[in-house]
Formats: C-alpha cells, sequence, structure tokens
C-alpha cells in the first residue's frame, strides 16, 4: 500500500524521486544517523527542498523578454549585433534602445549588495590555477548527471553535446570558464567574461524555448528545460564538487577557498540569469543538497543519456588526423577516459560502453607526486604560486587552441533541434 505524500510536501516533477526517497527504510537509517551524529539532516530543511522545487520550474523571464521582444521584431543578425554593440560599447552607444534590453542590461549591470569582490576576484584566481584540472573534472562530473533526461534531452534534442558534435561543444564551454576566470572578467564593465556570460544566457534562452515545444519534452516530468534549480546544480559544478574532487588528482583547495567558490560561483550564476530562492552558501548545505539530487535520480534518459556520455572521451581522439597531431588526440582521449572514470560513480559508468581509463590512470598515478609537490610549493611560496597559476593559464590557452585549430566559440543561438 503506497501513502499519499504530506500536503505540505515539495512539488517536484514526476522524474524527482522524492517520494522513494522519503520512504526508503535504508535512507531513513542514514538519515537518524546522520542527525544523531550532527544535528542536522542529511538533506536539506524542508523550506529549502520546496523553493527546490518550484525552481525546476522557474527560468529566466528577464532574457525571455528580451528574445520575444528583440529578436522577434528585429530578426537574428540585426538583435545579436545590438547585443554586441552593447556588451562592447555599453548601452549608452545605442540610441534609442530597445525597452526589453534595457531591462536586460539594467538588471545585468547592477551588482547585488551581496557581493565581496575580493572573493570574487580570489574565486577567479582559483580557477586560473587549476587550468586544465577544471576542464577534466567538469566533463566528468557533467557526465554523471546525463543519466537524468531532465538535462541530458535538452542537449540530446539540441545536438550540441552529442555524437560528432560532442567536443566542440565542450571546447566553447571551455572557452567560457576561461573567459569568467580571467582577472577581473566578472565585475569589469564591458569585460570579455562579461560577454560571454551575456551570450550564454541568451544561448538558453533559445534552447529552452525550443526543446519546451518539442513533442519529446515532458514538464510535469521534467519540469522546464534549463531550469533554476538544475542552472544551481551546475554552479555547485564549479565550486564544491570540483574542489573535492580534484583532491583524487593532488590539486589541494582548502575549505576556505571552497567557501571562496561558492560566492564567485553565485555571482557568475546572477550573470547567467540564476536568482533561485535559495542558494547554498555553505560547504554542508552544499552536501545536502548534492545528496538529495542523488538520491532521488531515476536514471531516465536511456539512449539520450548514452549517446551523450558515451561520445564524450571519443572525441578527444580527433579522427582523421596524422603524425603528432593523432598521436596528441591518442593521448587527450585516453586522458579524459581516465577521468570519466575517475570523477563518475563506478555503478554509473557501468552502465555505458566507455574506452579503457588504464593508460591515462597509469600517467595520473606517475605524475601525482610531482602535482602534490608542486601544490605544496604554491602554497608556501608567493613567488612560485604566481609563476605557477601564469604556467597554468598559457597550458589551458595552449590546449584550448590545439583542440580547437583556432576556431573562435561562437555560443549560436536561433538554431533548430537535430531532430
Amino acid at each position: 500500500m503506497s501513502l499519499s505524500p504530506p500536503p505540505d510536501a515539495p512539488a517536484f516533477p514526476a522524474a524527482v524521486a522524492y517520494e522513494s526517497a522519503m520512504s526508503n527504510r535504508r535512507l531513513r537509517r542514514v538519515r537518524t544517523l546522520v542527525r544523531r551524529a550532527t544535528r542536522k539532516d542529511l538533506f536539506p530543511d524542508p523550506e529549502h527542498l520546496r523553493t527546490f522545487a518550484e525552481d525546476m520550474f522557474r527560468t529566466d523571464p528577464v532574457a525571455e523578454r528580451f528574445v520575444d521582444e528583440v529578436y522577434g521584431t528585429l530578426g537574428g543578425e540585426t538583435a545579436r549585433a545590438l547585443l554586441d554593440q552593447a556588451l562592447t560599447d555599453g548601452l549608452d552607444s545605442i540610441s534609442d534602445p530597445p525597452p526589453a534590453l534595457v531591462d536586460l542590461f539594467e538588471e545585468f549591470e547592477t551588482v547585488p549588495d551581496w557581493v565581496d569582490p575580493e572573493l570574487i576576484a580570489e574565486g577567479e584566481a582559483i580557477w586560473r590555477r587549476w587550468g586544465t584540472g577544471l576542464f577534466s573534472v567538469a566533463g566528468g562530473i557533467t557526465l554523471e548527471m546525463y543519466t537524468e533526461a531532465a538535462v541530458a534531452k535538452p542537449l540530446s534534442l539540441a545536438g550540441g553535446y552529442a555524437g560528432d558534435n560532442a567536443l566542440r561543444r565542450f571546447l566553447e564551454t571551455s572557452r567560457f570558464w576561461i573567459d569568467v576566470s580571467q582577472p577581473g572578467a566578472l565585475l569589469t564593465p564591458g569585460s570579455q567574461g562579461r560577454a560571454t556570460a551575456m551570450r550564454v544566457r541568451v544561448m538558453h534562452v533559445w534552447v529552452r524555448r525550443t526543446v519546451a515545444e518539442h513533442p519529446e519534452w515532458d514538464r510535469q516530468r521534467w519540469g522546464d528545460p534549463i531550469s533554476q534549480s538544475y542552472q544551481l546544480l551546475t554552479l555547485l559544478g564549479g565550486s564544491v564538487v570540483p574542489a573535492m574532487a580534484l583532491w583524487l588528482t593532488g590539486v589541494q583547495t582548502t575549505p576556505r577557498e571552497i567557501r571562496v567558490l561558492l560566492h564567485y560561483q553565485r555571482y557568475l550564476g546572477h550573470l547567467l540569469g540564476v536568482r533561485t530562492q535559495w542558494y547554498p552558501e555553505t560547504i554542508a548545505d552544499s552536501f545536502r543538497l548534492l545528496a538529495f539530487v542523488t538520491s532521488t535520480r531515476t536514471y531516465d534518459a536511456g539512449d539520450d543519456g548514452a549517446e551523450l556520455i558515451e561520445s564524450f572521451p571519443a572525441a578527444f581522439a580527433k579522427r582523421g588526423s596524422t603524425g603528432l597531431q593523432r598521436l596528441r588526440g591518442r593521448y587527450n582521449a585516453a586522458m579524459y577516459a581516465a577521468y570519466s572514470s575517475i570523477y563518475m560513480l563506478p555503478m554509473t559508468r557501468v552502465r555505458y560502453r566507455m574506452p579503457s581509463p588504464v593508460p591515462g590512470i597509469l600517467v595520473i598515478a606517475l605524475r601525482l607526486p610531482a602535482v602534490i609537490a608542486i601544490e605544496t610549493a604554491r602554497r608556501i611560496s608567493p613567488g612560485f604560486r604566481r609563476l605557477h597559476e601564469r604556467w597554468m593559464c598559457r597550458h589551458r590557452e595552449n590546449w584550448h587552441d590545439w583542440q580547437t585549430s583556432g576556431r573562435p566559440a561562437e555560443y549560436a543561438h536561433g538554431k533548430g533541434l537535430r531532430r
């Protein structure tokens, strides 16, 4: 006999296994043990769960109004040129700007009172010193969530992260990570980082809209595409999760630095249109939310998820290349096969056809003592810290330039779905 949820239960989409998690005996025992040990629940407070559920049906109305009124009236090319002008030269450079553009930039340019510029700058610096390590861990932990149709379906329909496009879109995302972590990227008006954030925000509107209108999308089951709640999870995927995961490869991030990253990611999310009713500002609250999300997964992505997951590590091989290009491509493919193995849960990885991680893991194991030594020296010596950051920045730029062959990121929007 099934028990009806209480009247004040959070109204999650059907694919979030809330009732199953709440009634699971083993999980209830774990929660009891956690409460006894910490005096706090394993999961977020009920009020935070309620708003997290509501935010699965909330998106970005300010940016959506801009797309409706400006793109709808002026057309794609003119509207994008207008947006680029506002980003490069400022809104004042446009005579009689459309009201929706004014509203978008008033929100975009207003720095919230809670922002601490020193913490933002420090967060940017942490991402810079992570170098390509951020790319590797973000790629791996993202695969973990491709098991959920709410995440996988929009990407599969859009086609950007599937099949032969997997590497191209990942490299666009890597360019985004580089741009928003340059010195002063988030708080300097007219910076490349702020411009990239806005272009990604507008791109999300187009993807969200076209996916929501597709017959395969079920709002009652998954909520809105690229919802506020799932964007919140991506912010944790840029702070708590990679900071903890990178310890597995020797990269050291302290608890204080993780709290800095939470602040940095909160403001980055603000620029991207993330306006969640609750943001976990502590490491403990972040873990509670991640524990809840992990416990309520339904692994319903099916073939969409399998295509996204299996095409990712294979994409780095650069098929058709020869000589040194071919050798470097095979090395990158081996390393990302290893990173996927390290950063995915074993019970998730065994569900899919993944390349052998052994060669890459051997490389990671062999260089681990050197990474630990470098990280320790960085923490002790300010001079070495500055040298290390410059080297990591140069390395990530060189890695990205080689992978893209110098092709700039597009963040294209207004295109149709692949099916």
